[in-house]
């Protein structure tokens, strides 16, 4: 090889460094939600987003979306893993049961162990003044998750069916999902037994709400517990 060659290859190879260099790193993103189709209605834009940018998603449900008493049919884990493969993210269940949410430090010592496997930078859930008992009892279980692991992941909140689930929801920051909400809307309308109809149309609306508070045509709110490590949202 002369040393024209040399030169040239040497120059390439640095520019694919540069590039290298300027790409965001790799991160590692749990968003927990109540049942299957919270995480999605809440901040499916969000999740897309995060996917887009190389992240690992992983959509972490408190229970199988079935109560006690009825058949374990797997409708609802089927129509999460649609969801998820439409937001580039993986499915994972914690193993409760639909509407019998359980908070106590057994759970609570389950879940952290279940949490710390994921090793996540930064984990999204419920906020927890909630009208439902298993979107309150995920947000405790994640806080609790977020203290037993020395607030090692950057810890948001977002809302559902604001107003009809999440109650006086105050986000201080917002990421854009106007470009991405077609793909929220196929995965929300994923869960079809689910009636997605009527509960998009609610969270369409709360998406614009927050665009004209950010600026643009549809966004998604979030608070970030202080106390834990920063995280640059999309």
């Amino acid at each position: 090889m002369n040393r024209r060659s040399l030169l040239c290859r040497t120059g390439a190879l640095g520019v694919g460094a540069s590039l290298g260099d300027d790409a965001p790193p790799r991160r590692k993103v749990v968003v927990a939600g109540g049942h299957p189709g919270d995480p999605e209605y809440g901040c499916g834009g969000t999740i897309a987003r995060c996917a887009d940018l190389g992240h690992d998603v992983v959509l972490l449900y408190l229970n199988d979306g079935v109560p006690a008493g009825k058949p374990k049919d797997g409708v609802r884990v089927a129509e999460a893993g649609q969801a998820c493969e439409i937001l580039k993210a993986r499915p994972l269940f914690v193993g409760q049961v639909d509407g019998d949410a359980v908070v106590d430090r057994a759970h609570y010592e389950a879940f952290a162990r279940l949490l710390t496997a994921e090793k996540p930078d930064a984990v999204f859930t419920h906020w927890p003044i909630d009208n439902h008992a298993d979107h309150r009892a995920m947000s405790l279980l994640v806080y609790d998750a977020w203290l037993q692991m020395k607030r090692s992941f950057a810890l948001f909140y977002y809302e559902v069916s604001s107003g009809e689930d999440t109650v006086q929801f105050a986000p201080v920051q917002y990421v854009d999902v106007s470009a991405v909400e077609p793909r929220k809307r196929r995965a929300c309308f994923a869960h079809v037994s689910q009636s997605p109809g009527r509960f998009y149309t609610l969270q369409d609306q709360v998406a614009r709400m927050r665009g004209i508070e950010k600026g643009c045509l549809q966004a998604e709110g979030f608070i970030r517990h202080v106390q834990g490590p920063g995280f640059d949202l999309p």
